[in-house]
């Protein structure tokens, strides 16, 4: 019997699920969604930079009668692998307070406005790097002929400072 509440934990790992190819297709998605996104640009590493290291993260999304809903898969930078004053200067995460949300409601409401909700799948993507922040290329998506390569970051990515 198949536990639906394990989760592989890399991507080697995920081969020895019986359900692989759901993985593989959403591992697709994620990096189609990140070229689309256009977060890095591969180069040579320049003399004296290092590269921090990533993780693909992996979970199952179920149903409230414990089936799966979904499959779900980030690429998220190893952020403990970023030393600050030279990886990272200042540390800010946008969110919104709910005191905030509540108070844009109540606006709506008084102006019968219609209040549209939307989820962006890749949000942290939309922050641009002011800094040089070069990554190992992702298992299993290691650009053919360019291995050696690494990839500097263009675009913020989950965990990274």
């Amino acid at each position: 019997m198949y536990n639906v509440e394990n989760n592989p934990t890399s991507l080697k790992e995920t081969l020895a699920f019986p359900d692989f190819m759901f993985w593989k297709e959403v591992m697709h998605d994620e990096m189609k969604s990140l070229m689309v996104n256009k977060t890095w640009k591969l180069c040579n590493l320049p003399n004296g930079c290092n590269t921090i290291s990533y993780k693909w993260v992996l979970r199952k999304k179920l149903k409230p009668d414990s089936s799966i809903d979904k499959y779900k898969v980030r690429l998220v930078a190893k952020d403990y692998t970023q030393k600050e004053d030279l990886d990272f200067f200042d540390i800010f995460s946008p969110i919104a307070r709910i005191t905030s949300i509540r108070l844009l409601i109540a606006i709506a409401v008084i102006h019968d406005l219609f209040v549209h909700q939307i989820d962006v799948k890749t949000v942290f993507l939309n922050g641009d790097l002011d800094e040089e922040i070069y990554m190992e290329q992702p298992e299993g998506f290691i650009v053919e002929g360019q291995e050696n390569k690494v990839c500097n970051l263009k675009k913020s990515l989950y965990s990274l400072k």
